[in-house]
């Protein structure tokens, strides 16, 4: 019998802008703002008009190179 893998695959998980901002306490129009000023942070998928996500492993990466 194999055991199943708890491994946390963050590739698959996206975020609306509205989970974006509630991950950092901002607002929700920031996001979009940080897209303009800031060439590191991660571009979203846009998967239908109005359908906008951003993959969480990307929004990781994105943290761990502000640390």
């Amino acid at each position: 019998m194999q055991k199943k893998s708890l491994i946390h695959n963050t590739d698959q998980i996206f975020l609306s802008d509205r989970q974006v901002a509630a991950r950092y306490s901002i607002s929700r129009q920031t996001p979009w703002l940080w897209l303009k000023q800031n060439k590191e942070f991660p571009r979203p998928f846009v998967f239908s008009k109005g359908c906008t996500r951003w993959r969480l492993s990307d929004l990781e990466k994105f943290e761990e190179t502000q640390k």
